[in-house]
């Protein structure tokens, strides 16, 4: 059984730790989110030769500071919770895992130090230090409406692709091995580059019928790109006006306590909450 002053230092750390109503707490993800930031340039940084060749000792320095800090931070966010394993197995214990790592890995393998770019996804924590949950629901919405129309898209995408052989297929005919149509393969890919309008340049019709095809595809390739955005579109209104009609019904309140229940974890606690509303634990005092 915990000592109360065990106790006591552990839900200070843990308040300081995992949430950002409090000064202490505040000021600790601030400095976090610019430590990541540095850690992400240094990395970079080393991958740029020049530089990397007169400031490799400093950078690697730097790089290990910042990995046993962030060692530390992990070990701190396990120890501060009653159920660690709940933590380590979340979306954000396994990226602070993640990005905590790789330096190690790289004593035995070079190279995979790189990997500690993934370190740009602990900024994800911004929306909880400033408080930007409410603009959450829209991100959802948007995966709602893309996940209602991959079956339109999909068959979109399917008739791209026949589109594209076919052209493919007959720019091939037209064109010749001469003038670069070596096979249909690669005018099918010249068909995708140019309905895309990217338009590399790799491959270009010389005859006048091949660049009357290649007029046709390009203008075709305008129209092709607005389909999915219109599907998409579409799907995310529907899926506003649903939710909108929903929220006229029950209005719920705004969750922006960052508090987080220090016995399982819990967040998005409202904002008035003083007990847990998953397993019933008091929550810290602020």
């Amino acid at each position: 059984m915990d000592k109360p002053q065990d106790k006591k230092w552990r839900t200070k750390l843990h308040e300081i730790i995992y949430e950002a109503d409090t000064p202490a707490g505040k000021l600790f993800d601030v400095v976090l989110l610019i430590v990541i930031l540095a850690s992400i340039l240094l990395v970079m940084l080393e991958s740029v030769k020049s530089i990397d060749s007169k400031y490799h000792s400093i950078l690697n320095i730097s790089e290990w500071i910042i990995t046993i800090l962030f060692s530390i931070e992990y070990i701190a966010r396990i120890i501060t919770v009653r159920k660690p394993f709940k933590y380590i197995f979340s979306f954000y214990g396994i990226i602070d895992l993640l990005s905590t790592i790789p330096k190690y890995i790289s004593l035995f393998f070079g190279g995979i130090h790189a990997l500690a770019a993934l370190r740009a996804l602990r900024l994800l924590r911004i929306f909880r230090i400033l408080k930007l949950a409410r603009y959450l629901g829209a991100s959802l919405r948007l995966l709602s409406a893309l996940r209602s129309s991959r079956a339109k898209i999909s068959v979109f995408l399917f008739t791209v692709v026949i589109i594209a052989i076919i052209l493919g297929t007959i720019m091939y005919l037209v064109e010749g091995e001469e003038n670069g149509f070596t096979n249909i393969p690669k005018s099918v890919y010249w068909c995708i580059v140019t309905l895309t309008t990217v338009g590399f340049g790799d491959i270009a019709p010389q005859t006048p019928l091949g660049q009357f095809i290649a007029s046709l595809v390009m203008i075709l390739g305008y129209g092709i790109i607005a389909v999915p955005t219109g599907i998409v579109s579409a799907e995310y209104t529907s899926q506003s006006k649903k939710d909108k009609k929903e929220e006229d019904k029950v209005k719920p309140p705004l969750h922006l306590n960052t508090q987080v229940c220090e016995n399982c974890s819990t967040e998005n606690h409202r904002d008035d909450a003083e007990f847990c509303y998953h397993c019933g634990h008091k929550l810290n005092d602020e």
